[in-house]
């Protein structure tokens, strides 16, 4: 069975992608942050909580939709709202949260992990209907994988899957990533075409 441990997640992701956009993936303490480079770092950092896996493949998500303006602001210049939020705090929410959920359960397929949709709202005064979210979801994940995912998130779910389901040795599931960036048929880079509010993840 395969363990799926950070210290490769980190090796996958800062092998396939510090090269091409100097960023890597670090494992934090507490809250999760994106940095952007800056003069005494020169790299972006994505810094995952807790050294949990899957708060790994979370934040991984939410880079793979920032676009290229976005991915040079801190926590990609929007403001999280925590937990505790009302209804429409929580509607616009889901509403950032559906894309790069949607990216991270196909990460997770690709690790061969089961995907459980995060409302983050243990504390608010509403009631989640968690399922609806949950379809939102998948319904977003499906049209992805009809229409394509940007060269960044497809090279790192082909990335995960040459590791954990092919067998491939690290190097190797690596060199198979950076092929997929080198794709040229693939779609560019983009900001995210869905609407961003006021709060983020």
């Amino acid at each position: 069975m395969m363990l799926h441990r950070t210290d490769d997640l980190i090796a996958l992701f800062n092998g396939v992608f510090e090269p091409a956009y100097s960023t890597r993936l670090i494992r934090g303490e507490d809250e999760p942050l994106y940095l952007p480079a800056s003069a005494d770092t020169p790299y972006h950092r994505i810094i995952f909580a807790h050294d949990y896996f899957t708060s790994g493949l979370h934040e991984i998500s939410h880079w793979c939709v920032a676009g290229e303006a976005r991915r040079l602001l801190e926590d990609y210049g929007y403001w999280y709202l925590p937990d505790g939020r009302n209804e429409h705090e929580q509607a616009a929410f889901e509403t950032v949260e559906v894309q790069p959920q949607a990216i991270e359960s196909l990460f997770y397929a690709a690790c061969d992990l089961e995907f459980n949709v995060s409302v983050d709202n243990l504390n608010g005064a509403i009631e989640v209907d968690r399922h609806a979210f949950a379809a939102r979801v998948c319904a977003r994940a499906d049209a992805l994988l009809e229409n394509g995912l940007n060269n960044r998130a497809r090279a790192f779910r082909c990335t995960l899957q040459a590791y954990y389901q092919q067998g491939s040795s690290c190097e190797e599931a690596i060199e198979s990533g950076r092929r997929c960036l080198d794709d040229q048929t693939l779609p560019i880079d983009r900001d995210n075409p869905f609407p961003a509010h006021e709060v983020s993840a």
